[in-house]
């Protein structure tokens, strides 16, 4: 059972791995003896994986502006070189989030989120996925969102990114599913994460709407996405194709 989730040895790249959710996964397949590049878009990235190299994990990283297409083409190029030409995980847990009412939403803004959001993990996916159908073998994991299941409010290029997620994410499973490619989705709940600041303020009325309907109590960490991210990139999930998985403590049942 434990060979089930073996993930020691496996080469994997996680997209926004220097905080919040990403750090938390990368953290994870690390400490399942995984080497990672983590990819950030400041210099951060640099510090966050000396520090994981501090700790005596295999850590890389590697800055990139991903809403700019060269750049994320480039990008995968040097984390696969930094692997030795190999990949075996692809972890998409990079985005931003912007909010504004529909009717003010501005188009500079609905463009910067999709291309962020949607179009880079498309790119990231397709280049993983000729590395990954070469040797027949590869576990690609996206982070969809709960605002893939509902709406959400001020926030509607949000809502269509991770909508696209979702259903990318199942695409990708039918074209690949048969030729050894898992891909598949997790869709985070309420995170404590700095995209969440302004909904952590006690003082807003949607803190408190917004807890009441979590029934595990609480909202989530980087630390609760270890598991399901491990799950997925081991032989234990090789069954599991085109899922997305909440982990939300519960919130979507509530």
């Amino acid at each position: 059972m434990k060979n089930l989730f073996d993930i020691s040895g496996k080469k994997a790249i996680v997209t926004g791995g220097t905080r919040g959710l990403g750090y938390g996964m990368a953290e994870g397949f690390m400490e399942a003896g995984c080497e990672v590049v983590i990819v950030g878009s400041s210099d951060k990235v640099h510090q966050v994986s000396e520090e994981f190299c501090g700790r005596g994990f295999a850590c890389h990283g590697v800055k990139a502006d991903l809403s700019r297409r060269e750049e994320v083409y480039a990008c995968f190029e040097e984390c696969r070189k930094l692997l030795g030409g190999e990949v075996d995980i692809l972890l998409t847990a990079h985005g931003i989030q912007r909010r504004h009412s529909a009717e003010e939403f501005p188009m500079e803004e609905w463009d910067e989120v999709i291309n962020v959001n949607l179009n880079s993990i498309f790119i990231l996916c397709q280049e993983a996925g000729k590395v990954m159908l070469k040797k027949g073998y590869g576990k690609i994991i996206n982070i969809a969102s709960m605002i893939s299941f509902f709406g959400g409010q001020t926030i509607p290029a949000y809502a269509a990114a991770k909508g696209g997620v979702a259903q990318l994410t199942k695409a990708l499973s039918n074209d690949w599913a048969g030729r050894g490619i898992n891909v598949n989705a997790i869709a985070p709940g309420y995170m404590a994460t700095e995209m969440n600041t302004a909904l952590l303020d006690p003082s807003n009325p949607r803190y408190e709407i917004i807890t009441g309907r979590i029934p595990a109590g609480r909202w989530g960490t980087g630390e609760d996405m270890k598991g399901t991210a491990i799950f997925l990139a081991s032989a234990a999930s090789d069954y599991l194709c085109g899922a997305v998985i909440p982990v939300d403590g519960g919130y979507l049942v509530k």
